[in-house]
């Protein structure tokens, strides 16, 4: 499946495209991914 969705980073962080991360939930990891995309 595929998703697009758009962030607001609490605090600053490196982040460039090609960059993998996790969305946690609870301790459960709900989702993955692949940074396509920096919208300054």
């Amino acid at each position: 499946d595929n998703v697009t969705f758009t962030v607001e980073l609490i605090q600053p962080a490196a982040i460039e495209k090609g960059t993998k991360f996790t969305v946690r939930e609870g301790g459960h990891t709900v989702g993955a991914g692949t940074v396509t995309e920096i919208d300054d």
